[in-house]
């Protein structure tokens, strides 16, 4: 048996996890903290954002990590409180593609590690969104293949340390897994 409670919603674009994790923390009853890891670089994802921020309790407080997730995981963390992370999507997009144009960070393989650090030490309800992507053709750029490749290999590290993990498909939850709790 493990402690911690880390839950990991998965699925394509406008399959519902976000809608299907908000749902989950709001059943919690606990205190909840949306850690938003987008950056708005245009009008139509302001629009999404803004959706997003509609369909949200007026109570969840927000922490906003478009580059240090493990750090405000790691310092919003504490018993008897709820962390939703959306989405690990948009964060890696972050790392790999900076806003000023550079090249991928460097220690982006740190960050995924530090990542996988604070989830597996936290003692807070956890929900963690991301999208699956990696049903599909083979992508022909390089830069692509290579979101493609490390979105898949962080997936595979948060799947491996959940508790829980949902795949969402038409707006449907499937339970991937489902691990007793000490």
């Amino acid at each position: 048996m493990i402690s911690r409670d880390l839950t990991f919603v998965l699925g394509g674009a406008r399959s519902g996890k976000s809608l299907h994790a908000e749902q989950l923390a709001s059943a919690s009853t606990w205190p909840v903290t949306y850690i938003a890891t987008a950056r708005i670089g245009d009008d139509e994802f302001a629009a999404r954002v803004a959706r997003h921020r509609e369909r949200r309790p007026a109570h969840w407080a927000l922490f906003e990590a478009p580059l240090d997730l493990p750090h405000a995981v790691a310092s919003l963390d504490k018993p008897g409180h709820c962390i939703l992370i959306d989405c690990l999507t948009l964060w890696l997009a972050n790392l790999l593609c900076p806003a000023d144009g550079s090249p991928p960070l460097p220690d982006y393989p740190d960050r995924f590690a530090a990542l996988e650090a604070a989830l597996t030490q936290a003692r807070s309800k956890i929900i963690v969104v991301s999208n699956e992507i990696g049903l599909g053709v083979v992508p022909l750029g390089a830069a692509t293949r290579l979101y493609v490749d490390e979105l898949g290999r962080l997936n595979q590290r948060i799947a491996a340390i959940s508790t829980q993990a949902t795949m969402m498909v038409a707006g449907l939850p499937l339970q991937l897994k489902q691990m007793s709790r000490a």
